[in-house]
């Protein structure tokens, strides 16, 4: 499986046939400046975890100018719609369903946010916001957290899939801080790669991931620390 991180939460995932883009805010990114084009080349999928603009980001000109699926939930699938995207395209589910995407399900879990998105004056409600579990035919299972602080059943999403890599939000103010996902990743899972994002994208949230990895003294070789636009294995 390789990934490559965008700057905030957006990540390209490729395994066998399919590339993923998940949450791909990048017009407008502080951290990349290199457009959604180059980016979406050769996309297969498109998931949202929820519909805000630093999330949902670039998701209708992807579609629109790819074709690729976009996997989400019903409210955003609308939005999308709304928008020009071909019903055909799009593949829905709400939290606790698992959907086939071809070459790797997603299963739509809890997230403890809010989700909606502002278009021009009008602000749309985009549904509940879910993490997402992406399992791969011959490869190893991904967690997106999405946006979100810990809970509890963190450790039944552990039981139920087992992923191996997690995806993390570290920045505090509109996630979880670096104390309280480090707490998260040691006591409700067994990742055996840790990816921390959404920090560093504005000045009020968290500028880098010293908290976090400060807090996973003694499993901090299991965090991989990206660098915007750099590809790499996991």
């Amino acid at each position: 499986m390789k990934l490559t991180w965008y700057g905030h939460s957006g990540f390209r995932v490729e395994s066998g046939a399919a590339v993923a883009l998940i949450d791909p805010f990048l017009s407008g990114n502080p951290k990349w400046n290199g457009g959604w084009e180059p980016v979406s080349e050769g996309v297969t999928h498109v998931l949202l975890t929820h519909g805000h603009n630093d999330h949902f980001g670039d998701a209708v000109e992807i579609a629109l100018a790819t074709g690729a699926q976009m996997v989400c939930v019903p409210e955003i699938a609308s939005y999308l719609g709304s928008r020009g995207v071909d019903a055909s395209r799009i593949n829905k589910g709400n939290t606790g369903g698992t959907v086939d995407c071809g070459g790797f399900s997603t299963t739509f879990v809890n997230a403890l946010h809010s989700s909606s998105y502002t278009d021009g004056d009008a602000t749309v409600y985009m549904g509940h916001p879910n993490g997402l579990v992406l399992k791969f035919e011959d490869d190893r299972t991904l967690y997106h957290m999405g946006d979100t602080d810990i809970f509890g059943d963190m450790a039944l999403i552990n039981e139920l899939h087992q992923p191996d890599v997690g995806i993390v939000p570290i920045g505090d103010r509109f996630t979880m801080g670096g104390n309280t996902a480090a707490l998260a990743c040691r006591r409700y899972f067994d990742f055996s790669t840790i990816v921390p994002c959404h920090f560093g994208t504005f000045p009020i949230i968290d500028p880098d991931p010293t908290k976090f990895i400060a807090a996973m003294e003694g499993d901090g070789n299991k965090v991989r620390v990206p660098e915007i636009g750099v590809a790499f294995e996991v």
